[in-house]
């Protein structure tokens, strides 16, 4: 059963538009313990699938692999072969083939691939960082989401960053839902260079910004800023605040890393420390397993509960799922959402779907109406949801 309800509250202020849904398993849901070999199983049909339809919605995953080169260094730099000032600044590999799993309940019900294997994901490293942004306005580290960025971070910072009136306009909402329009470079990076608009390159550099909030665009400078934002807020590194606050909780390995940049090194309080980046789009990001983006897909399909614990608050939840008024689809970064029926990104889904998506692709899909997970890797983008229909048709089909 699903609630769409509507709230304000003085936690996030100007929120209006929230979703609310009740758990499947309202008793004692089911929470994995940290071994992997022992997480308890379902087989299709006891979790209410048709065997032969799922079966089907897996071996259409594998037949339809991204078809672009397993050198992600080389994916990258064709991909990016538009664009100025593209050099690799982190860490790439290359990457595996086709792979998931889906969770009924919390419980696996069917696998495909090398889930083990430890590979980029791209922009879905933006999900993690909305996360510990998230953390931070939980632990009154920001106090409001709607606070401009500038009065919250060292001076030195503000001033190198956010001195001028335009960047000094830019709130944390603005960040985290890539309507800030900010203006600069950031490690060696400007932010006109990132996917640049227009014909003419030599206009790049002088095409009029947008004021902060008005307009929507997807920008990995401008999330590479809230990365170091929400470094200086935390005073420690993003990797090791998730590690402990999030990844450890669930029962993650410790084979996951979140990556950074040759040059994105910052000193605090007297240690160097690595600001991390928010994709892969340069290398870097976040790596990981599909086990462990199942377990992160399980707490977000939680609403941020696992077990007796509370990982973060029901107020952040509901904001991170409020469409972002310049682009319905899509929630804080990387929080792509199907309430709006003009603009979803899963038509097959119900309304109250998320995916946390990244290049490849790379997605995990949330399903609160279904009580179901469903990681997919390095599948063709254009059929994402021709993949998720399938899955939830063997669901119906049983």
């Amino acid at each position: 059963m699903c609630l769409v309800s509507v709230a304000r509250t003085g936690f996030f202020p100007g929120l209006v538009l929230s979703l609310a849904f009740s758990p499947a398993h309202a008793k004692a849901p089911y929470v994995p313990p940290a071994d992997n070999a022992a997480w308890s199983r379902l087989t299709p049909r006891e979790a209410g699938f048709d065997p032969a339809l799922l079966e089907a919605a897996v071996q259409f995953a594998q037949a339809n692999e991204n078809p672009r080169p397993r050198d992600l260094a080389l994916t990258g730099a064709l991909e990016r072969a538009r664009e100025p000032y593209d050099a690799i600044v982190g860490p790439t590999q290359d990457r595996g083939g086709p792979a998931g799993l889906v969770l009924q309940g919390g419980r696996v019900v069917t696998t495909w691939g090398d889930i083990d294997r430890v590979d980029m994901t791209f922009s879905l490293t933006k999900s993690f960082l909305s996360t510990v942004v998230g953390l931070a306005v939980d632990r009154k580290k920001i106090p409001d989401v709607q606070e401009r960025v500038a009065r919250v971070l060292p001076k030195d910072v503000t001033a190198r960053y956010f001195a001028d009136d335009h960047n000094g306009a830019i709130t944390w909402d603005h960040l985290l839902r890539q309507t800030s329009n900010w203006r600069g470079t950031l490690w060696d990076k400007p932010d006109w260079a990132d996917r640049p608009v227009g014909d003419d390159p030599f206009k790049w550099p002088t095409l009029p910004v947008d004021a902060p909030g008005a307009s929507w665009k997807y920008n990995d400078v401008r999330v590479n800023l809230l990365a170091l934002a929400a470094l200086h807020v935390w005073r420690e590194p993003l990797p090791a605040v998730l590690k402990r606050e999030v990844m450890d909780p669930i029962g993650a390995s410790t084979s996951w890393r979140w990556h950074g940049y040759d040059n994105s090194w910052v000193e605090i309080d007297g240690k160097r420390v690595q600001s991390v980046s928010g994709g892969g789009h340069w290398g870097g990001g976040m790596f990981i397993n599909a086990w462990d983006q199942a377990r992160y897909g399980l707490l977000l399909l939680r609403r941020g509960h696992w077990g007796e614990r509370r990982l973060w608050s029901e107020e952040w939840h509901r904001y991170a799922g409020t469409p972002t008024p310049q682009n319905t689809q899509y929630g804080v970064m990387n929080w792509f959402l199907n309430v709006d029926p003009a603009n979803k990104e899963l038509p097959s889904a119900p309304a109250t779907a998320v995916v946390h998506l990244g290049n490849g692709a790379n997605a995990v899909y949330v399903d609160p109406e279904n009580d179901l997970v469903v990681v997919a890797r390095w599948l063709k983008s254009d059929q994402l949801d021709a993949f998720i229909g399938r899955v939830l048709a063997a669901r119906k089909g049983n």
